[in-house]
C-alpha cells in the first residue's frame, strides 16, 4: 500500500529547459535537462544537488544548432542539410531552426555536442523526435544520401509510386543510422573516459501518429539498433486529439487515440527487457485552449496509458515551467496571454500533483480487464509510413482537386465542431459522397484522417473490445511473438510486409489455431511498386496473395470463412479506408468479428466503456458514440485520485466522455495502513505503538493533500518543518478509516504525525 520508493527506480520523470525552481519541483525521480547549451552544467548540477537522477534531452531532426548550420563548427555550412519541400523551401520547426537530414557529418557533430553532457555526469541521454517529413526529400543532401543508399540518381518522390515509396523508406533509415553512430559513440566515450555505462534512449511519437501526421521516422527498426535502450513514448492530447472518422464523423476522440498510441508504444518493448516512459501532458503544444479543456484531455490520456498495464513508468510532464507557472489560453497570432488567460488553478495544480505521485505506485503485478471481452490484435507496421500519400497522377488531376477540396472540408468541419457546432450530419454527408465515387474513395485512402486503420480499429474499441496494436515487424524479429494472441486483424491496403517470411510466420500462427481477419480488396496502388512479391519469378499481384497462398488457400480464395489447420481465416474483400464512412459499414464490420469470436468459444458482450482492475486501483473510460448512453456505475468504497482532495465516495457515476482512477478499499486488508493518495511526494511514514508519523514534500505553492489510512482516527496531529501549521486542517472520514490531511507547501519537507484516540 505504500508509495514510497527510491529514485534510483526512475518511474516518473520530468523534461525542462528553464533552471530549477521550487515551483516546478513535482518530487518526481529523474529531470531530463533539456539542450545542450552553455548553462546545461549548471542545470545539471542544480537538479542533481536536489536530489535528482539527471539525464539529458536534445532534439534528434531540429534544435539550436546555427554553429553548424552556419559553418562554426567545420568550417563548411550546412544549410543544403535541412529538410527541403518541392518548392525548395526548408522545412522549419522555428525561425533558423529547420528539420534536418540526418547526414554522417551532422551526426558526428551532435555527438560532439552531447560529449558536454557525459562530461557534466548525467546518467543516460534523449534523442528526442527523429522526424522527417513526407511532403519533404528535395534538398541536396537528401539527394546525395539517395545516390548512395540505391546507387542510382535521385528520382523526385512526386514522380511516382516506387520513388515515392523509396524515398520515405530511406528516410526513415537515415534517422536509424543517425541514432545508432550517436549513441555508440557517445557510451564508448562514457566507458573509456569515465568507465560508467551511459544509457541512451529515443522519446519518440508512436507509429499511430507518425503514420497519421505523416512523418518518417524509425519505429521497430529501433529495435534493431542494440544500443538504444529504452524509449519514451511521446503521446498527450496534442497527438490524440488529431480527428479521425468513425461511422462517418470526424472529430476528435482524445481517448480512442490515445488508448491505441500508447497500445502501439507497448510493441517496442514487449519481450525485449528495455525500458519504456509513457508521456502525459497537463496542457499540450497549443497554447490558445483554456485549462478546463487541458484538464479534460489530460485525464483522458492518463486512463488510456493506465489501460496498458505492461508499462508502468511515466514521464509525469514536460516542461512544468509552463505549465505551473504560465498563464493560459495565449493568443495564436500574437503568443502574447489572451485577456482571459490566468494561471493554473489551484485545484488543478493539486490535482496534478496527485496524479504524478500515483503513477509512480502502478508497477502492479495483479491486474484484470472486468467484462467478456477477449483481447484482439490489430496488426500496424512501419511501411504504413512510407505510403501515406500518393504521388502525382496515380489518380489523375481532377480526383485530385476533389480530394483536396473533401480533405479541407473536413478540417473546416473539425474546426467548426471544437468551437461548439454539431457538424455530424454534414460530415456523414460529404463521407457518403466520398464513398458513392470509386476514385475519390480510394485516393481518401491518404486523408489526414488515416481512415484505413481507425476504420477497422474504432468500431471495435468503441463498443468495449480492448483492441490491442500487435507491431507487425516483430514477427520477424521474435519467434512466438503472437503467441499471445488468438484474434489477429490484418489488411496490406494500408501497408506492406517487408519480405516473405512475415506471412509465413502469420500463416503458421494461423495453422496453430489463430483466427486471423483479412481486410482488403487489393486496390492500394502501391501494391504496384517494384517490390518481393511482384518481381520475375514471384508475380503475386500484391502480397496478400502470397499469404492466401500460404495458408493453402490459393492466391484468390473466396470472401468468408476458410479452415487452415487448427485455425481460421476470414476474408472480407473491403477497403480498410471505406469502414469509417459510414455507421452502416461500421455495424456490419463489428458484426462481422462478434459473430466469428461467438463461433470460436469467445464472448463479447458489446459495452460502452473499458474497465480495468490495476492492484488496488480501479481504471475506467466510458466512451459515448457506442452500443449505449448508459453510464456506468461503480459501487463500493473508493478514493476518487481525480480529484484534489481524493473525495471518498461509494457510488461513482461515469456518463459517456467520463473516466475514472479510484483507489479500492476492498483491495486491501481490514487493518493495513498506508498512504492511499498524496500531492507530496512521501519519504517515509510508520504507524505503530498507538501513534503514526510520515514525512513528504511538494511543490512551492500548491495545495497539498494527503489521504492516509489509519487503525482509527487520531487524537491530534502536528506537523514540524516548512513553517507549515496543519492541526486545523484535517479531516477523518470513518467509512475508510482515513485521514485527509492539508496544507500550503512551501517546497520543503514537513513530517507530520499525532497520536491515535485509543
Amino acid at each position: 500500500m505504500s508509495m514510497i520508493r527510491e529514485k534510483q527506480a526512475e518511474r516518473t520523470g520530468f523534461q525542462e529547459r528553464a533552471p530549477y525552481h521550487p515551483g516546478i519541483d513535482v518530487q518526481c525521480d529523474f529531470v531530463m535537462v533539456y539542450g545542450v547549451d552553455d548553462s546545461m552544467p549548471g542545470r545539471v548540477r542544480e537538479y542533481r544537488e536536489k536530489g535528482y537522477v539527471v539525464h539529458l534531452m536534445t532534439g534528434s531532426a531540429w534544435g539550436e544548432y546555427q554553429d553548424y548550420l552556419n559553418g562554426k563548427w567545420d568550417g563548411r555550412k550546412h544549410w543544403d542539410e535541412s529538410q527541403t519541400d518541392r518548392a525548395g523551401k526548408p522545412v522549419l520547426h522555428g525561425k533558423d531552426v529547420p528539420y534536418m537530414v540526418p547526414s554522417v557529418s551532422f551526426s558526428d557533430y551532435l555527438t560532439e555536442r552531447l560529449k558536454a553532457a557525459v562530461d557534466a555526469g548525467v546518467e543516460a541521454i534523449h534523442m528526442e523526435e527523429p522526424e522527417f517529413w513526407d511532403f519533404s526529400g528535395y534538398s541536396a543532401a537528401f539527394k546525395r544520401e539517395y545516390a548512395l543508399y540505391y546507387r542510382e540518381p535521385w528520382q523526385p518522390p512526386h514522380s511516382g509510386l516506387d520513388a515515392h515509396y523509396r524515398a520515405a523508406r530511406l528516410k526513415a533509415y537515415l534517422y536509424g543510422r543517425a541514432l545508432s553512430r550517436i549513441s555508440s559513440s557517445l557510451k564508448e566515450y562514457a566507458m573509456v573516459k569515465y568507465g560508467r555505462n551511459l544509457r541512451f534512449y529515443v522519446p519518440t511519437h508512436s507509429l499511430l501518429n507518425y503514420t497519421q501526421w505523416k512523418i518518417m521516422s524509425p519505429e521497430a527498426a529501433l529495435l534493431d539498433i542494440p544500443s538504444v535502450d529504452g524509449y519514451i513514448a511521446q503521446v498527450w492530447t496534442g497527438t490524440s486529439r488529431s480527428a479521425n472518422l468513425y461511422g462517418g464523423v470526424v472529430r476528435e476522440r482524445t481517448f480512442e487515440t490515445a488508448y491505441l498510441e500508447y497500445g502501439v508504444m507497448q510493441e517496442l518493448v514487449r519481450g525485449t527487457g528495455r525500458d519504456m516512459w509513457f508521456l502525459h501532458d497537463p496542457i499540450e503544444d497549443n497554447p490558445g485552449y483554456a485549462w478546463e479543456d487541458y484538464e479534460k484531455n489530460y485525464l483522458r490520456t492518463v486512463t488510456a496509458s493506465l489501460l496498458h498495464p505492461a508499462v508502468s513508468r511515466y514521464e509525469v510532464c514536460p516542461w512544468p515551467n509552463r505549465v505551473f507557472r504560465g498563464k493560459y489560453p495565449v493568443d495564436a497570432k500574437t503568443r502574447k496571454p489572451a485577456k482571459n488567460a490566468r494561471p493554473i488553478p489551484p485545484g488543478y495544480a493539486s490535482l496534478l500533483c496527485g496524479v504524478f505521485q500515483t503513477l509512480g505506485n502502478m508497477d502492479q503485478k495483479d491486474w484484470e480487464f472486468c467484462g467478456s471481452a477477449p483481447a484482439v490484435g490489430i496488426f500496424l507496421s512501419d511501411s504504413g509510413l512510407f505510403q501515406r500519400s500518393y504521388p502525382d497522377g496515380v489518380f489523375g488531376r481532377d480526383t485530385e482537386s476533389r480530394f483536396g477540396k473533401a480533405e479541407k472540408k473536413l478540417a473546416e468541419l473539425v474546426k467548426r465542431q471544437k468551437d461548439g457546432e454539431n457538424c455530424a450530419e454534414e460530415s456523414r454527408a460529404l463521407c457518403a459522397s466520398v464513398d458513392a465515387d470509386g476514385n475519390l474513395r480510394r485516393a481518401f485512402s491518404a486523408s489526414a484522417t488515416f481512415p484505413a486503420f481507425f476504420g477497422m480499429a474504432l468500431p471495435l474499441l468503441k463498443y468495449g473490445l480492448p483492441l490491442a496494436p500487435v507491431q507487425l515487424d516483430n514477427v520477424r524479429r521474435y519467434p512466438g511473438c503472437l503467441d499471445g494472441y488468438s484474434y489477429l486483424v490484418l489488411s496490406y491496403e494500408l501497408m506492406k510486409p517487408a519480405s516473405p517470411d512475415v506471412n509465413q510466420a502469420v500463416a503458421s500462427w494461423v495453422r496453430e489455431g489463430g483466427t486471423l481477419f483479412y481486410v482488403g480488396d487489393g486496390g492500394d496502388p502501391f501494391h504496384r511498386i517494384s517490390a518481393w512479391w511482384n518481381r520475375a519469378g514471384a508475380g503475386y499481384a500484391n502480397p496478400a496473395e502470397h499469404l492466401f497462398e500460404a495458408l493453402g488457400l490459393g492466391r484468390r480464395p473466396r470472401e468468408g470463412t476458410h479452415r487452415v489447420g487448427k485455425g481460421r481465416l476470414l476474408y472480407w474483400e473491403m477497403a480498410p479506408a471505406r469502414l469509417c464512412l459510414s455507421e452502416e459499414l461500421a455495424s456490419k464490420y463489428r458484426g462481422w468479428v462478434r459473430d466469428a469470436l461467438e463461433s470460436g468459444g469467445a464472448r463479447w458482450d458489446y459495452a460502452n466503456r473499458l474497465t480495468l482492475r490495476r492492484g488496488p486501483y480501479l481504471i475506467s473510460a466510458v466512451m459515448d458514440e457506442s452500443v449505449s448512453e448508459e453510464p456506468q456505475v461503480l459501487e463500493g468504497l473508493y478514493a476518487d485520485l481525480y480529484t484534489p482532495e481524493m473525495d471518498i465516495t461509494q457510488k461513482k457515476v461515469l456518463r459517456p466522455g467520463d473516466c475514472a482512477l479510484l483507489y479500492d478499499f476492498s483491495r486491501i486488508a481490514d487493518m493495513e495502513s498506508g498512504i492511499v493518495g498524496s500531492s507530496a511526494r512521501v519519504f517515509s511514514f510508520d504507524c505503530g505503538g498507538r501513534a503514526f508519523s510520515l514525512t513528504a514534500q511538494g511543490p512551492d505553492a500548491v495545495a497539498v493533500f494527503l489521504r492516509v489510512r489509519l487503525p482509527e482516527e487520531p487524537r491530534e496531529v502536528r506537523a514540524e518543518g516548512g513553517g507549515v501549521p496543519v492541526a486545523a486542517r484535517c479531516e477523518w472520514d470513518d467509512r475508510s478509516r482515513t485521514l485527509l490531511v492539508r496544507y500550503d507547501s512551501r517546497g520543503e519537507r514537513v513530517t507530520i504525525g499525532g497520536a491515535l484516540k485509543s
